[in-house]
């Protein structure tokens, strides 16, 4: 089982989905995750990730804008030599939009229906994986 990970959980430009962020935020923190769930800025999303050495930033886009949020976020990361920091993420965000978000390096994308548990169990194998690589 995986020690606690820091998991950042950030909802961008302060949309209005307090419900989804605390209902993550509870299922995370309920397996093992600690989370921090104020939205703000890339650069704060970010410099509060190095501040916290985060394991991973999730983000909440609504407003259409996850283009630009995700590749700015992980242009800061890149900057900050801190590219092993997890991003994923979820919203309302297109097929076509996803697959160029994975691309760039998002890791995973979860779109509006996507159960507490499968959010959880991802962020489970991927930071396991994360650390077994630190490891070995």
């Amino acid at each position: 089982m995986l020690q606690q990970a820091e998991v950042l959980v950030r909802e961008v430009q302060r949309q209005i989905q307090f419900a989804f962020i605390h209902g993550i935020g509870i299922g995370i923190r309920d397996h093992v995750f600690r989370f921090d769930d104020f939205g703000s800025a890339p650069e704060q999303i970010v410099a509060a990730a190095l501040q916290e050495d985060a394991d991973a930033i999730g983000l909440s886009i609504l407003s259409g804008a996850h283009m630009t949020q995700f590749s700015r976020v992980l242009e800061l990361l890149k900057e900050q030599n801190a590219t092993d920091i997890v991003v994923f993420g979820g919203g309302i965000i297109p097929d076509a939009d996803i697959a160029e978000l994975k691309s760039m390096g998002v890791a995973k994308i979860f779109t509006p229906g996507a159960p507490t548990q499968d959010i959880v169990d991802w962020v489970n194998s991927e930071l396991a994986a994360k650390a077994e690589s630190r490891t070995g």
